[in-house]
């Protein structure tokens, strides 16, 4: 019986997530008990890279389903065959003590060898990640922040730093700044369907408390970023709820003031920041209206959680903007 490749660990179902990890103990027996530590040509079997790639990913699933034997089994396994001083390794082995950390203290503790790391070398870029992740945990924003700044700083095309950073400008309601990280990580990865639809969102969720007369372009902008996500992914659940939700909000606002789209053709000379008309919304409602339909009433809903299906069949329920279904 073979071990099942399972999908990325942060794409893995919990249901995933639990059975990848109960193979644990066939795949470090099977998979691993056969390599010697060092290969040593004509004497050693062969090694992959996705040997060990499986093997990280085990780990991070063990300890995502709280199986902590097994993940300090793969992770002395990684240790011994690449060493205490790999960065990578480095990285993992303080994620599993972050995850084993029985309290506040012991997480202050970690923090502390983290900034002795970075000391010594300041480049160890997944020692730098974790700091970042354990003030996160720990409520210093702030300092996760300025962290994140230095780190993008060293690399300016680390798109996951980027992401993260408009995460935490989020949480704080630095709307402009989430979405300028955002367009950061689209130079870098223009085609990123997920992005596109994340900044939709943060548009969106920008004008719930702007009452200026700027709110209908925002939505508007909003709008053709959840387009644009469902052009590059055309089965993105996220993307048409989204392209549903604002294009639902867009429509009231044009009915209370129509002449917002009016007022948009005369104070600007960029045909991309035009509000678009009351029927393009329509059919781009009706669009996202009936492919959620069919994503509800699907028969393989294999690529969408139970809680994303759940949310678009209440969006539908409510919607006033809602087609026959």
């Amino acid at each position: 019986m073979s071990v099942t490749s399972p999908s990325s660990p942060r794409r893995q179902s919990n249901s995933e997530a639990l059975s990848f990890s109960q193979q644990a103990a066939q795949y470090l027996r099977n998979s691993l008990s056969s390599n010697t530590l060092i290969p040593i040509p004509f004497v050693s079997s062969a090694e992959s890279t996705e040997t060990w790639a499986m093997c990280e990913r085990l780990l991070l699933s063990c300890l995502r389903t709280g199986d902590d034997k097994a993940a300090h089994q793969c992770l002395e396994k990684l240790i011994d065959r690449f060493g205490a001083t790999n960065e990578r390794v480095m990285g993992l082995r303080g994620l599993y003590q972050e995850a084993v950390a029985d309290g506040p203290l012991a997480l202050e503790k970690i923090l502390a060898e983290y900034n002795d790391v970075l000391s010594e070398d300041p480049t160890n870029t997944p020692v730098s990640k974790r700091r970042i992740a354990l003030l996160c945990t720990l409520s210093r924003t702030a300092e996760a922040m300025d962290a994140l700044v230095e780190l993008l700083e060293a690399s300016p095309t680390d798109i996951e730093a980027w992401a993260e950073l408009s995460d935490l400008y989020l949480s704080k309601g630095l709307y402009s700044q989430a979405e300028f990280c955002l367009e950061e990580v689209l130079l870098v990865a223009p085609n990123a369907w997920n992005i596109h639809a994340r900044l939709g969102e943060i548009l969106y969720i920008s004008t719930t408390n702007n009452n200026d007369g700027s709110v209908g372009k925002i939505l508007a902008e909003s709008v053709r970023r959840f387009c644009r996500s469902i052009e590059l992914c055309d089965g993105y659940l996220r993307g048409y709820y989204g392209l549903k939700t604002a294009s639902d909000r867009l429509l009231v606002l044009l009915s209370k003031s129509p002449s917002i789209a009016s007022d948009s053709i005369t104070n600007t000379d960029d045909r991309d920041l035009l509000i678009p008309s009351v029927q393009t919304l329509n059919q781009l409602n009706e669009k996202a209206t009936s492919r959620l339909a069919e994503i509800i009433r699907g028969s393989n809903r294999s690529g969408y959680q139970e809680s994303e299906i759940i949310a678009a069949k209440n969006l539908l329920d409510k919607s006033s903007f809602s087609t026959p279904r």
